[in-house]
């Protein structure tokens, strides 16, 4: 985005920086682990583990295709929802466990953040959940299925919630222009200030572990999951469901990621609590409200 030469540039014979990556991860695992010397040994170790696996564990519940999932379990939403809260815990446990003034300043920071963005990533939950008739991610994925390709999927009647939802997950992964929790310019690098080596690299590998988790939400339930947008037109080939759909769809969600952080100033703290409680939760409480007169009188074609 910022045309730097050496991410862009490196890599020998692959010339467009793929080997930067690597070399970044190498890097950071054989790293030493400098643990303060003041700081709670076994609660500073632990923290990175414990805000990466709940990043991991909720994959358990995502399917890539019809009848392609690890546990195809029917409160699959509800689960998600559980998961996706609990990696806070590391990161309040890290801040805390640190012994720093500015670790502790961003672990509250970033509490204080999920939780509010959890409600309205809940409630733009709770409208698809309406919508769908169903917590199973599956079932939301198939009740998107239509002739109307495109315009059957959950984004054109839901689309405050989709918005609303997407800009929730990048507020709750933390990152850019949601980023107060980790602020360089603030609290010089928020919960994980004392993390070296391979810990720091866990920290890191959980919010891009949320980050693509959020991608695929975003495409599983607002924008058809592994179904086509050319859905019941008889394209030879493009009018099939098929995994490259799901990965097309997440793979754009991740490039907006991306997109944000190079784009957009950092927000001040106060308006990003601002626009959590005052903003988000009134317009999803509404819209839910619509969603829910809408199923009543079977405007969704679920309830036909």
């Amino acid at each position: 985005m910022h045309v730097r030469h050496g991410p862009q540039f490196v890599g020998g014979a692959f010339g467009i920086g793929i080997l930067q990556a690597f070399a970044d991860v190498v890097k950071m695992l054989f790293k030493e682990l400098i643990v303060p010397a003041n700081a709670s040994k076994v609660l500073y170790r632990i923290a990175p583990v414990i805000a990466l696996a709940p990043a991991f564990a909720a994959w358990a519940v995502i399917p890539f295709e019809d009848g392609l999932a690890l546990s195809n379990v029917n409160a699959g939403l509800l689960m998600l929802l559980a998961l996706t809260s609990m990696g806070v815990y590391g990161i309040i446990l890290g801040g805390w466990a640190s012994n720093s003034k500015y670790a502790m300043l961003g672990a509250l920071r970033s509490a204080a953040q999920v939780i509010s963005y959890e409600i309205a990533m809940g409630f733009a939950l709770v409208g698809v959940l309406v919508a769908a008739g169903s917590m199973n991610l599956t079932e939301i994925v198939r009740a998107q299925a239509g002739d109307a390709g495109a315009f059957e999927w959950f984004w054109l009647p839901l689309f405050p919630l989709f918005v609303i939802y997407f800009v929730s997950g990048v507020a709750e992964t933390n990152r850019a222009p949601f980023d107060v929790a980790e602020g360089e310019s603030e609290i010089v690098a928020g919960f994980h200030v004392e993390y070296s080596g391979s810990a720091f690299a866990l920290f890191f590998l959980a919010e891009y572990a949320n980050m693509i988790l959020v991608s695929f939400l975003a495409a599983l339930l607002f924008l058809g999951g592994w179904l086509s947008p050319f859905q019941g037109m008889g394209i030879p080939f493009l009018s099939e469901p098929s995994i490259a759909w799901l990965l097309l769809k997440a793979l754009l969600f991740a490039f907006a990621f991306v997109w944000f952080r190079a784009s957009f100033p950092r927000y001040r703290y106060d308006q990003i609590m601002r626009l959590g409680w005052k903003v988000f939760i009134p317009i999803t409480i509404a819209w839910i409200f619509v969603t829910a007169l809408a199923a009543y009188w079977n405007w969704f074609e679920i309830y036909a």
